[in-house]
């Protein structure tokens, strides 16, 4: 997902993208969602969360 993708969702949940980081404002939209804000942590070697909408992200953000 891009930046401009990230920040229209961010809106949407009435948070303020500003000018944060894409890592520091996926966990900011996972936060507000009521979920662990793990995008981009060593948790995805064994995230099971298949389902989740930042799974492809998060893998190539912690392959990086």
């Amino acid at each position: 997902m891009n930046m401009v993708e990230i920040k229209k969702m961010a809106l949407a949940h009435l948070l303020s993208p500003g000018s944060l980081k894409k890592i520091d404002l996926v966990r900011l939209i996972q936060h507000s969602e009521g979920y662990q804000e793990c995008f981009g942590t060593p948790a995805v070697s064994g995230c099971g969360q298949t389902d989740c909408l930042w799974r492809e992200d998060c893998r190539k953000q912690q392959a990086q």
